[in-house]
């Protein structure tokens, strides 16, 4: 597949390293930085032009006649935007995607219809961002929350502790432990490695648990793996940009928030929008502003200024103040590696969290959702099944019988408004969506192929 990226931003160089690495995929990237262009190529197998993303002649110098996808990443969504109409206009490239940050744009739906502009599907860093935080924020204790299935289902990961009723215990006695609940293990981690799943694994304290479970569920689960922690009530953001400003709007209906920002006329302009937080003019960083706003007192301290360092130094800062929570918004993967369950308790990566948008477009066959896990070391992702028994090497067969690669997985099946935890002996049919968890990323393409059918594959 020919991919044309826009952009060598930290999303394009993320976008660009996850899809290099498929052998089946030709990457290449546009960017007016020369630099960032050779350090991107000295790293990866892929082409690279200089020039602005817009422009045909360097459309054209890069590839576009063949490519299969656009995805224009650059900090411009005019750029953006305009790359899709080109691309379209004079090449009629298939799938356009670009990465839309304002709000301007995106609150009105016609601007990408059918009828409107060239761009197939839009996809905003920051709105997928707040959103991720938000749900970190409903479920105490977990480490990362992602939808599946409109969100009737949801993978959940975290870290399990002593106290929780299943630390100690074996795979097989989750039903006894709670029989009204379905839920499924789907991958365990310990000191970073790969723990091999089967009835008698041991779940052990401090191991980093990925588990499937239907949206009613995921509560009951989580308090048999760690102890319950109360809701969050009291929340202090550092930063009112685009996902400070959306995070105080979404969560101050039921939460007591307040929003630190350091810019004065920023802070008055979203004051005026937020209807019950408080907004504080001042430098996050400061411990002073920190104790006078009995930061011991906060539940969950979210830093996501647009200064890296900042949102680490703060969130360190008030975990050793007494904040019971904290995270930080981190831009490069690195950083946020360093940081992970360390000092911070959780950084998010917004490049990780995009590339799950994109990833579900590039993939082969009927894909719906994907999501990237681990800093890109692991996927997991929804997909509908096509064919039949003679068309489809898994329609028809049980999931004890499917040659899954190692490492493979399949979660949970859902069928209509059903939502089956798969089992050995579940029967995979034709238009079932089910969501698998790839541990190793080097087996996508076998899994591609396994399930989606090799009349999807042929596109």
């Amino acid at each position: 597949m020919k991919i044309l990226i826009l952009g060598a931003g930290q999303v394009g160089r993320t976008a660009a390293y996850q899809l290099a690495r498929e052998e089946i995929n030709e990457v290449t990237v546009i960017d007016t930085n020369e630099n960032l262009l050779r350090d991107l190529q000295d790293r990866l197998d892929i082409r690279t032009v200089v020039g602005n993303a817009s422009y045909p002649t360097v459309l054209e110098d890069a590839g576009i006649r063949e490519a299969d996808i656009l995805i224009a990443l650059t900090s411009s969504d005019e750029v953006n935007m305009l790359a899709c109409e080109v691309a379209y206009t004079l090449y009629r490239t298939k799938t356009k995607i670009a990465r839309i940050r304002s709000p301007e744009y995106t609150r009105h739906a016609a601007l990408f219809s059918d009828e409107a502009l060239s761009v197939d599907v839009w996809i905003s860093p920051e709105q997928l961002v707040t959103e991720y935080i938000e749900r970190l924020i409903r479920y105490p204790g977990a480490l990362q929350v992602l939808d599946f299935a409109d969100g009737r289902v949801r993978l959940v990961g975290l870290s399990a502790r002593k106290g929780g009723l299943l630390v100690g215990q074996a795979l097989r006695a989750l039903r006894d432990h709670i029989p009204n609940t379905e839920a499924r293990v789907v991958a365990i981690y310990r000191k970073g490695c790969t723990v091999k799943l089967n009835g008698d694994t041991v779940i052990e304290d401090q191991d980093e648990v990925f588990f499937l479970a239907a949206k009613d569920d995921i509560r009951g689960f989580m308090t048999e793996m760690r102890k319950e922690e109360k809701p969050a009530r009291r929340i202090i953001i550092a930063g009112g940009g685009h996902i400070g400003l959306a995070l105080a709007m979404n969560l101050e209906k039921s939460n007591q928030v307040k929003v630190i920002e350091r810019n004065p006329d920023r802070a008055r302009k979203i004051s005026e929008k937020l209807q019950s937080a408080i907004v504080l003019v001042g430098d996050s960083t400061d411990e002073e502003l920190l104790i006078e706003e009995n930061i011991d007192s906060c539940d969950v301290f979210v830093a996501v200024t647009n200064s890296e360092e900042s949102n680490m130094l703060s969130s360190m800062l008030s975990k050793r103040l007494g904040a019971t929570k904290v995270m930080a918004l981190i831009n490069k993967p690195a950083y946020a590696e360093l940081m992970h369950n360390g000092s911070i308790d959780i950084a998010i990566s917004p490049a990780t969290i995009t590339i799950g948008s994109l990833l579900a477009y590039v993939r082969r066959g009927d894909v719906v959702k994907v999501h990237s896990l681990r800093r890109g070391a692991t996927e997991a992702l929804e997909a509908i099944i096509h064919g039949d028994s003679r068309s489809s090497r898994v329609v028809g067969k049980r999931i004890e019988e499917i040659m899954l690669p190692e490492g493979t997985s399949i979660g949970c099946i859902v069928r209509g408004e059903l939502v089956l935890m798969a089992h050995h002996d579940s029967i995979v049919q034709a238009d079932d969506h089910i969501i698998l968890f790839i541990s190793d990323r080097r087996h996508i393409n076998a899994v591609e192929r396994l399930f989606l059918g090799e009349t999807s594959l042929r596109r």
